[in-house]
């Protein structure tokens, strides 16, 4: 008999499992959600806030062992810890006193974000230009073209509409492409 394959299903069914193992105080089951969802959770958190990745990834599992209990299963375990750790990123930010307005209705602010002419041949740092994003159009952008949340599912974790999120990408991405040195359309600008 062939052995099958791990699908996606397979992992959300294991989480749903694990969650409530762990929640009930299994440390082998928190584990194989910890190793299951550390990669994303740290990229999530390098992309929302840069500096101290670790030290808030590592504070996104412990707040996670603690609040296993409020896990309901209403949603899959991994929308739930991307919930978890947005909420906490949000609240370090603020700690740190990076808070800015989540969305401006100027749309000629992304426009005079400053951008870098480099050289030919000079590696384009594309972090670092999404980390000049303003907090709102970064936040939108890398949970949508990043980490794969549709507009809705955004709309639900930042507290705003859907047609916000939508604005905010787009405004999100003609900013990296004027600070990646691309006008519309995605052509090198003379």
């Amino acid at each position: 008999m062939p052995l099958r394959s791990t699908t996606q299903s397979d992992a959300i069914d294991g989480d749903a499992v694990d969650a409530t193992l762990a929640a009930a105080g299994d440390s082998h089951a928190f584990e194989r959600l910890y190793r299951r969802h550390l990669g994303r959770i740290h990229s999530l958190v390098r992309r929302m806030i840069g500096d101290d990745a670790e030290d808030v990834t590592q504070e996104i599992f412990i707040r996670t062992w603690q609040k296993l209990s409020t896990f309901r299963g209403d949603s899959a375990f991994g929308t739930w810890l991307h919930r978890l750790a947005l909420n906490l990123i949000l609240t370090r930010r603020e700690a740190l006193g990076i808070k800015r307005q989540r969305h401006t209705d100027d749309p000629e602010s992304l426009e005079r974000m400053p951008g870098r002419n480099l050289p030919a041949g000079f590696t384009l740092d594309v972090e670092g230009a999404i980390q000049q994003l303003p907090e709102g159009a970064r936040k939108v952008l890398v949970l949508h073209d990043i980490e794969g949340y549709r507009h809705e599912e955004i709309a639900g974790m930042l507290n705003i509409t859907s047609g916000t999120s939508k604005s905010q990408l787009h405004h999100a991405r003609m900013a990296l492409r004027h600070m990646l040195g691309h006008g519309p359309g995605g052509r090198e600008n003379p």
